[in-house]
């Protein structure tokens, strides 16, 4: 593996009632880690990786986040 891929993504429910997306990294020593976007970085994430649906982004690299959450 040649670094932090996404390795799932799914759309869950927000708190606030508003649908996220809940992205899981694998790291290279199999550590695993989430980060929850709200709907406009999702939008934005798939986009940026030519992605159709959440599954799409499976394997994508992990810096793809980096360019869409806020900083």
């Amino acid at each position: 593996m040649p670094g932090p891929v996404i390795d799932d993504a799914r759309v869950a429910p927000g708190h606030d009632g508003e649908a996220v997306l809940v992205v899981q990294v694998r790291h290279e020593n199999g550590g695993v880690d989430s980060v929850t976007l709200d709907a406009d970085c999702a939008r934005r994430l798939l986009e940026n990786c030519d992605a159709q649906v959440a599954s799409d982004l499976r394997g994508k690299p992990w810096q793809h986040l980096l360019d869409v959450l806020p900083r």
